[in-house]
């Protein structure tokens, strides 16, 4: 039983994880790394790097560092503003206060 449990998870980290070639070596990126350089790409409006840092985890696991990097980035702006997540979310997007 613990044989299948450690190969789904292995499966599931493998699926995660893609790897890089630049030159020679061979680098790895995590999901979250992939994340805020996919984030950081598309604030500064870089069509390359957004192409290039959607191709270092799979859709589904960019997906996921995104939106993890979202909502520590909002409870973060939360706390420094003394305010609601919600509130600075729906600031942040330019929406009225619910």
């Amino acid at each position: 039983m613990w044989g299948r449990v450690r190969e789904s998870g292995a499966g599931l980290f493998n699926a995660l994880r893609t790897e890089a070639k630049t030159g020679r070596e061979v680098r790895s990126h995590n999901l979250f790394e992939a994340a805020a350089a996919h984030v950081a790409a598309c604030a500064e409006d870089d069509q390359e790097r957004i192409e290039e840092t959607a191709g270092w985890v799979s859709p589904e696991a960019l997906s996921f560092g995104v939106n993890e990097l979202a909502c520590r980035a909002v409870i973060a702006l939360a706390r420094e503003r003394d305010e609601s997540p919600r509130t600075v979310a729906r600031a942040l997007l330019g929406l009225p206060t619910a």
